[in-house]
């Protein structure tokens, strides 16, 4: 007998599925846009029953620990960037950089990447996981270019290309792990089954692991953003339209880290395979050091935040890497405050570049005089990815760093020198973007300014209260993470 679980789960998939059908067809930027919303939401309400209701573990789809709140965190920025691009692509349609029916494809596309996204998420196959991946990298491929300029398709074209170089390696490492498990679990589909792997994992050959991590970490690395496998992101931020640029940076990065820490679990229960830790470590504060110095040299405001986001991205795969309770929840909680923090700094910027006309750092000045109520609520974000209190961001960095001068003094000089780095880059941007004389266009914006206090409200309260719940699902996991 079907349960109100496993409907909640089927509808996690069904509903932006059969929604991406839907878009396709419908007419009307309004109707379609709407519709967006609607489909985004009740995602969301499913996604959110799985907290309450938790399926049994089948086949191809499992939700458990691991996964439930990565679930729960990207349908809510999908829905929260749902009502923001609601707005947002109507200023596109108006100055004509996209068409009617272009509108159509972006909604389509949306809502495919949403499924593509919650299917890597629960995928209880890891075959399933790194086809589901690929798709959310081909979705996204396309959307980067729909502008069709020759920077937007430059663009696209460097992601389809380093993208699929990326998951070429990640699909190499999940044979090799096919070819660990089938002597001990058998050939088929239980070979590649989650929840058969990591009850098992501790039996299978240590040599063909280490060597399927190494490929993982490479082809996944580089859908995360990590350094020096990093150069796809930077461009794919700045010529996308900005609604993906929030859900680039809070959600597909994280999906991909997801999918990393399955198989650094896997890792972890068998005894006689290497720690994946050095190598997360090394690439995590190589990625903070080199992009907190790229910060310096960025003149275009997506393309600013897109070298933020390697930054954060370094910090929590270093988090993980160094691992142990402390730590490891310190990348969790960092892992949920970044995509919070920057989704909202995305709608930010993309106010800003409606009003002023640019991305242009240096035509972009006087955001408090001209638009006082933008530039609090950019500030704010701005504060709250710098990692000052009382925002979560501060609380997440705080227990890394002190976790890492307790037990590798060297390791957190280096981490507090990248973060420094990274916090004077961003106030010294912060400081001209907000003050002086305004400069260039002055336009309005119809963009809702909601979304971004949502998630601001939110980053908030976990720098000031962890609800006990998210506390002790953030401590399951740590354990889990080894």
């Amino acid at each position: 007998m079907t349960s109100y679980a496993d409907i909640a789960l089927a509808a996690v998939l069904a509903i932006p599925l059969a929604t991406a059908a839907l878009l396709v067809v419908f007419p009307g930027y309004r109707l379609t846009a709407r519709l967006n919303v609607l489909a985004a939401l009740a995602t969301f309400v499913a996604a959110a029953s799985l907290f309450v209701f938790r399926p049994e573990a089948g086949t191809y789809l499992v939700v458990d620990d691991l996964n439930v709140v990565f679930i729960g965190l990207t349908t809510f920025v999908g829905f929260t960037t749902s009502v923001f691009s609601a707005s947002y692509i109507a200023h596109e349609l108006e100055t004509g950089r996209l068409t009617p029916v272009y509108l159509r494809f972006y909604h389509a596309m949306y809502q495919l990447l949403m499924f593509s996204m919650n299917l890597a998420l629960i995928a209880n196959n890891i075959g399933l996981m790194w086809v589901a991946i690929e798709l959310a990298t081909l979705t996204t491929v396309l959307m980067v270019g729909i502008y069709r300029t020759h920077e937007a398709l430059e663009a696209a074209w460097k992601y389809f290309i380093l993208g699929s170089v990326g998951i070429a390696l990640a699909l190499f490492g999940t044979i090799l792990i096919y070819l660990a498990a089938q002597p001990v679990v058998g050939e088929g589909l239980d070979a590649m089954t989650w929840t058969l792997l990591i009850k098992r994992a501790g039996d299978f050959d240590a040599a063909l692991l280490n060597i399927a991590f190494v490929f993982l970490l490479l082809g996944y690395g580089t859908k995360v953003g990590l350094a020096p496998l990093h150069a796809w992101l930077p461009d794919a931020h700045a010529e996308g339209p900005t609604p993906i640029s929030a859900v680039l940076s809070g959600l597909l990065l994280n999906v991909a880290l997801y999918a990393l820490l399955r198989f650094k679990v896997l890792l972890a229960v068998n005894v006689e395979a290497v720690t994946p830790g050095l190598l997360m470590m090394i690439l995590g504060l190589l990625s903070l050091l080199f992009a907190a110095f790229m910060l310096y040299r960025r003149r275009d405001i997506k393309r600013f935040f897109a070298y933020s986001s390697i930054e954060h991205m370094g910090i929590i795969v270093f988090a993980f890497g160094i691992g142990g309770p402390i730590a490891n929840f310190a990348g969790l909680l960092h892992m949920t405050m970044h995509s919070l923090t920057k989704s909202a700094i995305f709608f930010a910027v993309g106010h800003i570049a409606q009003v002023k006309g640019t991305q242009r750092m240096a035509d972009i000045r006087g955001l408090s005089v001209s638009h006082p109520a933008l530039a609090i609520a950019f500030a704010l974000c701005v504060v709250a990815i710098a990692g000052l209190p009382p925002f979560g961001v501060f609380a997440s960095e705080f227990l890394l760093v002190t976790t890492t001068f307790a037990r590798e003094p060297w390791l957190a000089l280096l981490l507090g020198f990248g973060l420094l780095v990274a916090f004077g880059a961003l106030l010294w941007r912060l400081q001209g973007l907000l003050f002086g004389e305004p400069e260039g266009p002055s336009g309005k914006t119809e963009a809702s300014l909601v979304p971004i206090y949502m998630h601001l409200a939110i980053v908030l309260m976990a720098g000031i209260w962890i609800p006990t719940p998210v506390a002790t699902w953030f401590d399951q996991v740590a354990k889990l993470l080894g």
